[in-house]
């Protein structure tokens, strides 16, 4: 593990939007500054991700000092969308979890998403992820929160893990969709130097002064059959995570984790961990 250190950075200033490599990001006690504090909401209130549209795959939000955003997307002019005054928010439903978030102010930048997936969203802002929404409690200590993001404030992968995984897909019944990139996967920190899996027996790492304790696998969807250049679906890697990283009924793939203070990552930063 001595040469275990940061490969690449990625947050997603919109969840479900096209993920951004970043050089450094400040890791807040919630995740990465600017990940998923923006997302889409039907109208219903619930959340709208690639699961069921693997359009926003090709949609791209670049932050704005403040925590704005610019959103763009094919065939589309792009907007500029400032953080919402404070205000009265509206309740949004993310995967079983209720939580508090406040609409983009202006109206035409709701008709902009909608028009791009063709059915009516709107753009909602995480004001104070410090208090909004809790981890779940089954694996969290008391006082964790999280942004938008699925479940956890970062996701780690590994790239022998995926290797791994793609020597496998290369034996199996869908070989010609392989190899694939670590794109599928949408994590925010990626990690070079490790044996095949490793993470799988981390309980705590540090990543350059930042110390995480490491909740659970994360359980792998849809999303990740979906390309994320083109927006189109395949069977892999859920065919062959099926066969080969199956636990406890879960497609797992990558670490979930909870920063145990605040700090700054870097591509290039070292990697310790402790099994």
């Amino acid at each position: 593990m001595r040469n275990a250190r940061v490969r690449s950075i990625h947050v997603h200033p919109v969840k479900a939007f096209r993920s951004l490599p970043l050089r450094e990001v400040v890791v807040e006690r919630w995740g990465p500054a600017g990940d998923r504090r923006w997302m889409l909401i039907d109208d219903g209130g619930k959340v709208v991700t690639q699961r069921r549209h693997p359009r926003l795959a090709l949609a791209a939000a670049e932050p704005l000092p403040g925590g704005g955003v610019v959103l763009s997307a094919p065939g589309r002019d792009p907007v500029t969308v400032p953080v919402p005054a404070p205000g009265a928010t509206v309740p949004a439903e993310l995967f079983g979890d209720k939580v508090e978030v406040v609409p983009a102010e202006d109206a035409a930048v709701h008709a902009w998403c909608s028009g791009f997936l063709g059915t009516p969203v709107r753009l909602v802002h995480l004001d104070d992820p410090a208090v909004r929404r809790p981890v779940d409690p089954a694996y969290a200590l008391p006082g964790e929160t999280v942004t938008l993001a699925d479940g956890y404030p970062l996701l780690l992968t590994t790239t022998a893990s995926l290797d791994r995984l793609n020597s496998l897909i290369a034996q199996g019944a869908h070989a010609d969709e392989g190899p694939l990139p670590m794109s599928r996967f949408r994590p925010n920190v990626v990690i070079e130097g490790t044996e095949a899996w490793a993470e799988d027996r981390w309980t705590r790492v540090t990543i350059g002064a930042v110390p995480f304790r490491v909740a659970e696998p994360c359980g792998r969807c849809v999303v990740t059959t979906t390309d994320q250049d083109s927006a189109q679906r395949g069977r892999e890697p859920l065919h062959t995570l099926g066969r080969h990283r199956s636990v406890d009924g879960r497609l797992v793939f990558g670490q979930n984790l909870v920063p145990l203070s605040s700090g700054t990552l870097r591509v290039g930063d070292p990697l310790e961990a402790v099994a």
